[in-house]
């Protein structure tokens, strides 16, 4: 494997929320970064220019992980600024949510272009294009077991994600890649909290033996282990990074 010095990763979705908190702490272990955003330039922006300022190296670029060929565009740009990639953090999805019943054909059909087919598209890219020793995270749920109601098509598109975690690390263990995934439960991010009262959020830090919901920097943290210099037996799992709540 590199050196964290000149280790690159990309982190999809990263403008904001858990991504943004994964390329801090990314850049903070010394790796470069490529923010990944969809829609969100300025953020992706700002993000960058707080992680040079604080001494990192970082470049955004925009890509819909649903389109196979921004995604291939995506690891060029990498590969131009920094000569390579070495860390692939599938962190991009929606969560779109809804009785099975009253589910929207348009609905299911982007969870199913974001969260499934825009992991696989990075899968494929990286299994074609990381350096050998590099890690790969895959984010999927806790709602993966809890099964909640109106989670139903969500919950699928990341059982999915388990499945291609599993079945990748298979296929790259031979050059020493590392292929996990991370499934944290309800963490506190904008997306999150919009339209939950207090009295529902008081309820969520209920289920939890801990009593809280969990922080950015809690999956952040989690993150950095695995794609780290001491997680290269640490291949093929599903962290259920949640406070104990599953």
């Amino acid at each position: 494997m590199t050196t964290s010095t000149n280790r690159v990763a990309i982190v999809t979705g990263a403008s904001r929320g858990i991504g943004a908190a994964l390329a801090r702490r990314l850049a903070s272990d010394g790796l470069s970064v490529v923010v990944n955003y969809a829609g969100s330039a300025d953020a992706a922006a700002r993000l960058v220019d707080e992680i040079e300022k604080a001494g990192g190296r970082a470049i955004s670029c925009q890509a819909d992980v649903s389109d196979p060929l921004a995604v291939k565009r995506l690891f060029d740009s990498a590969e131009a600024a920094y000569g390579g990639v070495d860390v692939l953090v599938n962190n991009a999805g929606i969560m779109k949510l809804g009785p099975l019943a009253q589910f929207d054909d348009a609905s299911f059909d982007q969870s199913i272009a974001i969260n499934l087919k825009g992991t696989f598209n990075g899968l494929r890219e990286a299994a074609k294009r990381l350096r050998d020793g590099g890690r790969i995270v895959n984010f999927s749920t806790s709602v993966v077991g809890l099964y909640q109601p109106t989670y139903g098509v969500y919950a699928a598109t990341k059982a999915a994600v388990e499945a291609l975690t599993h079945i990748l690390a298979k296929e790259l263990g031979s050059r020493g890649i590392t292929v996990n995934a991370v499934a944290p439960g309800p963490v506190a991010t904008e997306l999150f909290l919009e339209g939950k009262d207090q009295a529902v959020l008081d309820r969520i830090r209920q289920m939890n033996p801990l009593g809280r919901l969990g922080e950015v920097d809690d999956i952040a943290r989690v993150v950095s282990v695995l794609v780290g210099p001491d997680s290269g037996w640490i291949n093929g799992q599903i962290i259920r990074a949640n406070g104990g709540v599953i």
